[in-house]
This record gives C-alpha cells, sequence and structure tokens, in this order.
C-alpha cells in the first residue's frame, strides 16, 4: 500500500469555509483519482479542531495510526490519497480532539455504510450505473408544478411489505414490486422514508447518520438508482424525506465531530433536541449550511430524485415550537434557520429549477411558498396542516353534531390559495393510538367504509395537491407499526377490495380530470355553490380549469339520505355523475347513476338547476355532457 498527500484542494476547501461549495461531495468523503495512470483513493474530511485525524480500515487492518492525514492550510480539512483501496472497504476516521480524548467516526461524506449494528463507512464508486430514464429528466417539469395533478404515495420503505421470514424486500425487489403497484393505483409520486442512512430500524428516517448514503439495509446506491429509475421508467416522481434540522447523537455519527461541537452550536441550550432526542445543527456557521445544501443537491445529481420534503420546518425557523410560532416578529425566531432556507431552495432552483421543495410545516409562517425576491422562504409547496387537523376533527364527530361544526369545513377555503399547498394524510396520522383511518370514521362497519370513500372524494375535490400514506389507500385497520407490514390480508375481504377499486378510480378520474387540479392556487379555479347548509351537513363546489371547464362536487355529511337535492348551475343542458362513491362496484348500493337534465328553477343565485340525490355520507363529482 502507498499513500501521500494532496495539496491542490485549496480553492475548494476555501469555497466550502465560506459556504459556497453547493457540491462539495464531489471533494469530500472518499473519491476515486487517478495518477500517473494508477488508481487512487483520496479522502478529505472536516474536523477544524481536530489534533491529529488517522484512516483506518480493511484496507490497513484497521491499524489507527499507520495512515496520518494532513491538514490543508488553515481550512480545517484534513486529506490524504491512498492506493490500494477496493469497493466496499469499510473505514473510520480516528479523530484526536483538542482535549486528547480519541473517537473513531464514521464519514459524513460516505456514499455507502455498514449494515447496522455496524457503523462504518465503505468506500462506493458512484459511477458506472446506466440510467434509463431520458424521457422522463426531459418532460418532469411538466410533472411537478403547481398547474399539474401530483398524488402522492408516502410509503416506509421498512414496512411496506415485507418477507415471510421478515426480512427486508431490497431496493431491487421493491423496483419490481412496488412500482407496478404504485402505477396500477394511479399515483404520479412516491415519497419515500427513511432513504438516508439511519442506526435505528425503527426509526422513520428522522435521526439520520448519512446525508450521502442510500441505507444499506436494503441494498446498494446503485440499487437504490435502479429503483429510482424504475419509478422515472413508469412516469412516477420520487420525493425524499430530508432532515436538515437535527440529526442522530450516536457517538460514531456527527456529534462533537472533531471532539468538540463541530456540526451542533457550542451552546447546549441550542444544540440538544429534547423533542426528539435528537441533535440540532448550527445553521449559522457557513460549512454546516454548505453540508446540508450539498446534500440535497447530491440526491438530484447522482440519484434523479423529483423532490425533497423538509421535515419540521416549524423547528428550523423558531427556538421554541411552542411559543410564538409562526410569528416573523418574535424574539423566538432562528434567523440563521430561515435565511438557511432560503439559500436552500434559492440554490435548488438554480441547479434544478424543476425539482419541487415541499415544506412540512405546522407554523402559520408567511409566504413559505413565495420566492425569495418576493419576500418568501422559496418552497413550491407547503403541507396544509390546518386542512388536515380541522378536516379530521370534523369526520371524526357523530354526523350528528357536524352541523354545530360546520366551519371546520368551511374555514379552508379562506386561506387555502395563501400558498401552493399539499393535503396530507400522511403517516403523522396514524401512529401513536390515532387509529387508522378507517377507525378514525364514526359509525358501524359500512358507515366506517362511506365515511372514507366520503373523505377521500373531499380531499381530492378540494384545492392543493393530495398526499396520502401508504395502507390509506385499501382501508387497513390497524394502525401503522414500523416493525411489521402493511396488512395486506385484508384484500382477502370484499368491502377491502371494493374500496381499494374506488382510491384506484378515484386517482384516475383525478388525473383525468384537469379541473380538479389545473388551478390548484386561485379562487379561479373553485367556487361555492352550496356553503352555508350546516342544519343538512351538504357542501357543494365547483372546480373550474383554466378553459372554464367544470367539475361539480356534492357531498353529503350525514348519514341521511338528501333526496331531490337542488344544484344551482350557470348553464342549462344535461350533465352527468363522472364518480359516485355509492356506486355498487365500490362497495354502495347504486348500480347507475341517473341522467340529470336542468330546468329554469332559479338556485342559490344561478339562473338553472338541477335535482340529485344525495345518499347517505357520499360524494359524487358531476360534470357537463
Amino acid at each position: 500500500m502507498k499513500f501521500f498527500y494532496q495539496d491542490n484542494l485549496e480553492k475548494d476547501a476555501y469555497l466550502y469555509n465560506e459556504g459556497k461549495n453547493y457540491k462539495a461531495y464531489d471533494f469530500l468523503g472518499s473519491h476515486k483519482i487517478n495518477i500517473d495512470g494508477k488508481e487512487y483513493v483520496r479522502f478529505v474530511v472536516w474536523a477544524p479542531r481536530a489534533k491529529f485525524v488517522n484512516l483506518c480500515g480493511d484496507f490497513n487492518y484497521w491499524d489507527e495510526l499507520n495512515l496520518p492525514l494532513e491538514r490543508i492550510g488553515q481550512t480545517g480539512l484534513w486529506t490524504i490519497t491512498v492506493e490500494g483501496i477496493n469497493i466496499y472497504d469499510s473505514y473510520k476516521y480516528r479523530i484526536v480532539g483538542p482535549n486528547d480524548q480519541v473517537k473513531l467516526k464514521s464519514d459524513p461524506f460516505a456514499f455507502h455504510a455498514e449494515n447496522r449494528p455496524n457503523t462504518a463507512s465503505k468506500f462506493y464508486d458512484l459511477e458506472g450505473y446506466k440510467w434509463n430514464d431520458k424521457r422522463w429528466m426531459n418532460k418532469r417539469v411538466n410533472k411537478n408544478g403547481i398547474d399539474s395533478p401530483i398524488s402522492i404515495y408516502e410509503l416506509n420503505l421498512g414496512s411496506w411489505k415485507k418477507k415471510d421470514n421478515g426480512d427486508f424486500y431490497s431496493y431491487r425487489e421493491m423496483a419490481d414490486e412496488l412500482v407496478d403497484y404504485v402505477k396500477e393505483m394511479g399515483f404520479t409520486h412516491v415519497e419515500l422514508m427513511p432513504v438516508m442512512e439511519h442506526p435505528y430500524d425503527g426509526s422513520w428516517g428522522y435521526q439520520i447518520s448519512g446525508y450521502f448514503a442510500p441505507t444499506s439495509r436494503f441494498g446498494t446506491p446503485h440499487d437504490f438508482m435502479y429503483m429510482v429509475d424504475k419509478f422515472h421508467q413508469k412516469n412516477i416522481g420520487v420525493i425524499l424525506d430530508w432532515v436538515p434540522g437535527h440529526f442522530c447523537p450516536d457517538e460514531f455519527a456527527l456529534r462533537e465531530f472533531d471532539g468538540t461541537p463541530t456540526y451542533e452550536s457550542e451552546h447546549s441550550s441550542l444544540s440538544q433536541n429534547e423533542h426528539w432526542g435528537t441533535v440540532n445543527f448550527d445553521l449559522g456557521r457557513n460549512e454546516v449550511k454548505n453540508f446540508l445544501i450539498s446534500s440535497a443537491l447530491y440526491w438530484m445529481d447522482y440519484y434523479h430524485i423529483d423532490g425533497i420534503r423538509v421535515d419540521a420546518v416549524a423547528y428550523i425557523i423558531h427556538y421554541r415550537i411552542d411559543h410564538e410560532v409562526g410569528n416573523p416578529n418574535s424574539n423566538n425566531v432562528d434567523w440563521n434557520g430561515v435565511n438557511f432556507l432560503k439559500e436552500l431552495n434559492e440554490t435548488i432552483r438554480k441547479f434544478y429549477p424543476e425539482v419541487i421543495m415541499v415544506a412540512e410545516d405546522s407554523s402559520p409562517w408567511p409566504n413559505v411558498t413565495k420566492s425569495v425576491s418576493d419576500g418568501g422562504l422559496g418552497f413550491e409547496f407547503k403541507w396544509n396542516m390546518g386542512w388536515m387537523n380541522d378536516t379530521l376533527k370534523y369526520v371524526e364527530m357523530d354526523p350528528l353534531f357536524r352541523k354545530d361544526h360546520h366551519d371546520l369545513i368551511t374555514f379552508s377555503l379562506v386561506y387555502a390559495f395563501n400558498e401552493n399547498f399539499i393535503l396530507p394524510f400522511s403517516h403523522d396520522e396514524v401512529v401513536h393510538m390515532k387509529g387508522s383511518m378507517i377507525n378514525k370514521m364514526p359509525g358501524n362497519y359500512d358507515d366506517k367504509f362511506s365515511a372514507l370513500k366520503l373523505l377521500m372524494m373531499f380531499m381530492f375535490g378540494h384545492p392543493g395537491k393530495k398526499l396520502n400514506f401508504m395502507g390509506n389507500e385499501i382501508a387497513q385497520f390497524d394502525e401503522w407499526n414500523e416493525w411489521g407490514s402493511l396488512t395486506w390480508s385484508v384484500l382477502d375481504y370484499d368491502s377491502h377490495r371494493k374500496y381499494q377499486k374506488f382510491f384506484k378510480e378515484l386517482n384516475e378520474v383525478y388525473r383525468k380530470e384537469k379541473a380538479l387540479w389545473e388551478v390548484d392556487d386561485s379562487y379561479d379555479g373553485f367556487e361555492w355553490i352550496e356553503v352555508n347548509n350546516r342544519d343538512e351537513s351538504v357542501f357543494i363546489f365547483e372546480r373550474i380549469a383554466k378553459d372554464g371547464e367544470k367539475i361539480i362536487c356534492a357531498f353529503n355529511f350525514t348519514g341521511v339520505k338528501r333526496e331531490n337535492y337542488p344544484i344551482g348551475v350557470n348553464e342549462e343542458g344535461s350533465y352527468k355523475v363522472i364518480f359516485n362513491s355509492a356506486m355498487e362496484k365500490y362497495g354502495g348500493h347504486l348500480s347507475r347513476n341517473k341522467s340529470i337534465k336542468t330546468n329554469k328553477e332559479d338556485f342559490q343565485g344561478r339562473e338553472n338547476s338541477f335535482r340529485i340525490d344525495l345518499e347517505p355520507l357520499s360524494a359524487v363529482f358531476i360534470k357537463k355532457k
């Protein structure tokens, strides 16, 4: 084995210190290089206050002393170039801190890692995968926009489906089964968790140890590329959960990386995240911001990722989540966090304007989805947590009492166009004793299915893109268990098969009817028809496309049939029901929809109207012939 030092990294190191080397993964970490026709691997690591740094691994029998790294000037970075490194060789850095404490650390920029419980990094060459998604990549700008249909299937890779012996499916095995399922069910995107390396199987991916490594639980980086590629070949976008606010506290990872607080604040009151038992990033430090922004770009560069959902935005922009949240004038605002989010989104937009950045933000912070130049945070979309909470509160109560809480449904339209929203029924709503989606519904067995179909049609009719967690589409009764698998056995029962068919065809109608998604950001795409009938808990509105084409969406949130219910329309003529949750094929009792013709009866301020039966706990979508 030979090793020697490299001294041509000063420019990269300087930009990293300045926080402007947004593709730092191209030089930090371990990289194959060619010198005088020979192949070497160069290692570069940031450990600014370390006294000494050594490399050890499979290639030197884990000798902790015989491969010392050299400082790169005053940059805080260290480097060594070594001959004789093989793919999959495990390695760590031996770091001696300023107080002479010794720690063995994994590489923050490692592209691959040992499978848990082992914690070493692995050398891996990302080059060589042959992508087959050129058509998708050329057209995805038209797939991710506010005027596009977006229906997201959020899933946990470890618990979507497991083998009979309890083992995980690999990335490649999931690619061969999961991709076809998502396509068959009509979703436009998947949102994957947990992808980035983390030490604990039960984690949902929110305690990350490797921000540049797809978890080795399911295979290699090339295996993950294969899965993304397969999704793209089926015209399905891939969104990743990403956690830039905090990281896992495990000794082998980022915490006190050089023997002192490095990626975290020196002040424990700021670095300790007691809510999750993690460590907060110091988002005011250039190198930390550069590390995180580089991580986001890396997944787009090497894995063709189409979007990132930024977790816990409220925690990034506020020191204390329970104090004056959403108030930009509060002393509780962490402006380092705010400025980081702006720089992140501006950088992503510069390199990948067609990729979507999504804020998981539970606060009323304004202008989250406005551009930075217009005073916003620069995200493309924000989860509409207010809509989700109000809607679930409404549908979980006995229908008899809904008339007294009518505004839980109508209030969302007061602010529906303040941001570009995604409506989420996510994993957070089906864990920790909250119950599965169908078990949230009151009433008997049949009522639960009727109510869940009604709820889903309300979601798909309401302005905003859609997100559903795995299991929502089969109405599983079990709460989500990250240690197990979805209860696919429910599809042995007729009611669940019919509900799954309903969900699949609801996705199809949504994608087909542009009025349901083309104008999601303006009142130009929405108009109330029936908004004040609180006594009967009936809601009716129109969704409107750019060319004026309309879909009437009518909802009966009680168990009482509303016969010959009048609906006012502007245009006379014949109308047809294009989707009805009460159809027999979906588990209801209707075999066909009646023909609809308008009359000259003025109703709800409109010159014409027609009458239709609204079945108990049902919804209909209606369109002019």
